[in-house]
């Protein structure tokens, strides 16, 4: 591929694309962003993990640059560990938000993400993502009180997809509410804010347009990222609504799928 065919930035999500179910991280994969570094070709990892769970990630790939996290909540610099800009839900919003999902999904329960920390009511009901995490259960007044970078809801029994069904319609127009196939889960982050946001934000840093940028992902919250970007592939074992988005499917993540693709870019 010529020079000129090669992208100007590349944005990639982790959990279910260059993540691996088991939570790991192959060499390959390493080994091909290396191989842009040396290129020349920049790029971002664009996520729905919160800062805290990105130790793993600057470990694995020892690389300079930022992350967009939070589906686009934190900008967050990956040499340094440290968030750089946040991205939050203002608290009268928050508790308009926190009533509506209430009143429209009985037996859900809430919890507010933090960069470092997370605090929920009584109901909610930790998942793997909290891990490591102490939950700090608060009293509605504390729980509404501090602007909200995430929201996330959790059910006993309804699906992501249905949650997100029931939700939208009620809050769509305070928040951007989505899911990330987190199970029985629905998140929320402010208005305007998504991965989408999230990528631009940096692209506008590099001077790079929308048209030159390739995108990677495999989950509806990557939706608004493939909208923008110039070109968008999923993996193979991504949700139906985002193949049905993306202008061709690479490799499934165990299969190291992004990695493959970008080795073929390269010419390796």
């Amino acid at each position: 591929m010529t020079s000129a065919a090669l992208p100007s930035l590349i944005a990639c999500d982790l959990d279910g694309t260059l993540v691996r179910h088991d939570g790991s991280v192959t060499p390959r994969s390493v080994a091909a962003f290396a191989a842009l570094e040396t290129a020349g070709i920049p790029f971002v990892f664009v996520t729905g993990r919160p800062p805290r769970l990105m130790g793993q990630i600057a470990d694995a790939f020892a690389l300079n640059g930022l992350a967009v996290c939070s589906n686009g909540a934190y900008d967050y610099d990956l040499r340094a560990r440290a968030v750089v800009a946040e991205y939050a839900i203002d608290p009268v919003t928050l508790e308009k938000v926190a009533r509506g999902m209430r009143e429209a999904i009985p037996g859900i329960g809430l919890a507010v993400e933090y960069a470092d920390s997370l605090a929920a009511d009584p109901v909610y009901e930790p998942w793997d993502w909290d891990r490591g995490v102490t939950v700090e259960r608060l009293d509605e007044a504390e729980l509404w009180r501090r602007p909200a970078p995430k929201l996330v809801g959790r059910h006993p029994s309804l699906s992501a997809d249905e949650l997100l069904a029931l939700a939208r319609p009620v809050v769509g127009d305070l928040v951007t509410v989505y899911h990330s196939n987190g199970l029985r889960l629905v998140e929320a982050v402010a208005p305007g804010v998504s991965k989408a946001d999230g990528l631009a934000r940096h692209a506008a840093r590099l001077g790079v347009p929308a048209e030159r940028v390739l995108a990677f992902g495999d989950m509806p919250n990557d939706l608004s990222m493939f909208g923008w970007a110039g070109r968008a592939f999923a993996v193979g074992n991504a949700h139906p609504s985002v193949i049905a988005a993306a202008d061709g499917v690479v490799g499934s993540v165990e299969e190291d799928g992004v990695a493959a693709f970008l080795e073929t870019l390269l010419g390796a």
